[in-house]
């Protein structure tokens, strides 16, 4: 349960914006809030993009545990797909030796930005039987059909595709195209319909299935392991901006055809960060890693600089960024000593973060205190700061 009693005022519900339904709206869960958030192709070291994703959700985890509630997050790890197989290949190492290196090295920067650990991180390798399952499910429901020699989801079956991101048939043909939805792909009944199973290539690893031997495809992971960890639908479902379009669309229509009941009540995105004016992008190669950071400055004043910004709002990285972080927290750090219980800016931290989880107005009410000489520990631990460690 959470490390702090739930406070009188927090009568009235969380209200964050759902990206389906596209406005602020109560978020209104049970005790036990189950949470899916899309993990890491481990391919590459994490940057500060990953770190945002996460630790949005972390300090939304932090807050419903302080709110009273136990909290379960589910964060997948893509340990097969066509990322991190192109980048064994360049690399010439098996891509499961590839995954498990670059898990470690992420897990090593989430313990040093203090994310509270999963309640579970299944690998996409470790649910091939569930997913052969799953597929089975959707052609079973007759949204899905076989072509040359994979599986394929038919959006023309489902009525509702495009409930999540409300895009147009153009812009999602653009983004199909874009981000891997290969809608040139000519065994496709209509282009926007996407791969549950396909053929691997020679030297690519493969499964028995009923529909013939291959690997999953990029979607169909999720869908199965939220449904095998979590249960038919989640409270919540997150990940960045750029997964709304045609990953979790795609999630959200294999899973409801496959169930019969609603995936997820809410979804929540967070928003790009920017360098260079471009998308922070291992493709783009416009990277700042948290491993780098970390050996400049403290892993506290990374998360700070971080977190400073809303979630919704895309921005950009600069060099000004650390230098007011690692101020920031030696300030947090020198009105936290001696400071007993420091509760100073805690009731407002918890209004801000219940409105949309405003971290920016949260920051500020803290600044405001410290600034006053008051104490603040709890506070900043809400935002997953921990000022008591040297």
């Amino acid at each position: 349960m959470s490390e702090h009693d739930p406070s009188e005022t927090d009568v009235e519900p969380m209200r964050l914006f759902d990206t389906a339904r596209g406005e602020v709206v109560p978020f209104t869960p049970g005790p036990t809030v189950t949470i899916y958030t899309c993990g890491i192709t481990p391919y590459d070291a994490t940057h500060v993009g990953h770190a945002a994703i996460y630790l949005t959700y972390d300090v939304l985890q932090r807050r419903l545990r302080d709110r009273g509630h136990d909290t379960r997050v589910v964060r997948n790890v893509t340990d097969v797909d066509d990322d991190i197989l192109r980048k064994a290949r360049e690399l010439g190492v098996h891509y499961l030796d590839l995954a498990a290196a670059e898990t470690a090295r992420f897990d090593d920067d989430m313990r040093a930005l203090d994310l509270l650990p999963s309640w579970s991180e299944p690998r996409a390798t470790s649910a091939i039987p569930d997913i052969r399952g799953f597929i089975g499910m959707v052609l079973d429901r007759g949204y899905a059909y076989q072509a040359g020699g994979g599986v394929y989801f038919d959006v023309s079956k489902f009525e509702r595709f495009g409930q999540v991101s409300h895009l147009d048939r153009d812009e999602m043909l653009r983004l199909a195209a874009e981000r891997g939805g290969n809608p040139d792909d000519p065994h496709k009944h209509d282009p926007l319909d996407f791969v549950l199973w396909q053929p691997s290539a020679a030297d690519e690893p493969s499964w028995e299935s009923l529909w013939g031997p291959g690997r999953p495809g990029w979607h169909v992971e999720c869908s199965a392991l939220a449904l095998r960890e979590l249960g038919t639908t989640i409270d919540l479902h997150g990940g960045g901006t750029d997964l709304i379009f045609p990953h979790h669309e795609c999630e959200a229509a294999q899973s409801e055809a496959a169930t019969g009941e609603p995936f997820v009540r809410h979804w929540l995105h967070q928003a790009m960060v920017r360098m260079d004016g471009e998308k922070m992008s291992k493709s783009l190669g416009n990277l700042v890693f948290v491993s780098e950071l970390r050996k400049l400055w403290d892993p506290r004043a990374v998360r700070l600089g971080v977190i400073a910004h809303h979630y919704r709002v895309p921005w950009e990285w600069t060099g000004d960024i650390m230098p007011e972080a690692a101020d920031r927290l030696a300030r947090w750090r020198a009105a936290a000593s001696g400071d007993g219980n420091g509760d100073a800016a805690l009731d407002a931290v918890r209004a801000a973060l219940d409105d949309d989880l405003d971290v920016p107005t949260a920051i500020a009410a803290i600044d405001e205190a410290a600034e006053l000489d008051k104490g603040v520990t709890r506070a900043a631990a809400l935002l997953g700061v921990d000022l008591t460690r040297e």
